[in-house]
């Protein structure tokens, strides 16, 4: 898609935040431009820095493997992303500024690719997307609506790998997601421009 490349060539060359003073490259995002599902994270980690792709270590891994195993999807057929497109230093919260500061490139991708459904990973991209101070335990496993797009909160792959009692949870979340992808409801027509996608009040 045309309009989602050069939306990544402005985001390669982003210094709006402090954190393009300590990247490796931008990490923008990478899959189907068409997808219907979408996953979006919070950060790129060191692997994600170097490779220059979002979830290419070990929760990258994990993730791949649950998405595959409860919607038979592959990497290639949906799209990822994350709140912040830089990689924080030593792998530590994004701060407020750079969220607010990385959004216009988040929303204009989930403008451009409408997906039918979003999976949040973890607090950050949670409370980006719905703009709610609750944790990400209290929010996972519920279906939210943000301007016609169904968004399902769950754990962020790298939580499952610290505590790996939540895996069974984590599953119960993709399948959700899996169920919701399979709704009848409209084609989507890629040739109609999507309905901006305004953010929620974050903070």
């Amino acid at each position: 898609m045309e309009a989602l490349q050069k939306l990544k060539d402005s985001a390669l060359n982003c210094q709006k935040c402090k954190l393009h003073e300590y990247r490796t490259q931008v990490v923008f995002g990478v899959g189907n431009p068409d997808a219907d599902l979408m996953f979006i994270g919070e950060a790129p980690g060191y692997n994600e820095d170097v490779k220059g792709e979002p979830f290419v270590g070990a929760a990258g891994k994990l993730l791949d493997k649950v998405i595959f195993e409860e919607t038979g999807l592959t990497r290639n057929q949906i799209y990822i992303t994350n709140v912040v497109k830089c990689r924080p230093p030593n792998n530590r919260n994004p701060e407020e500024d750079e969220i607010v500061a990385c959004n216009p490139y988040l929303l204009k991708q989930i403008e451009l690719i409408k997906p039918k459904v979003i999976c949040a990973l973890g607090n950050f991209a949670a409370r980006t997307l719905l703009g709610k101070n609750e944790g990400i335990s209290k929010l996972r496993g519920r279906i939210f609506i943000s301007h016609g797009i169904k968004v399902v909160p769950t754990f962020h792959p790298a939580a499952i790998l610290r505590n790996p009692n939540l895996i069974d949870t984590f599953r119960e979340d993709i399948k959700l997601v899996h169920i919701l992808l399979n709704e009848p409801g409209e084609e989507k027509d890629s040739s109609k421009k999507g309905e901006e996608f305004e953010q929620p009040s974050l903070f």
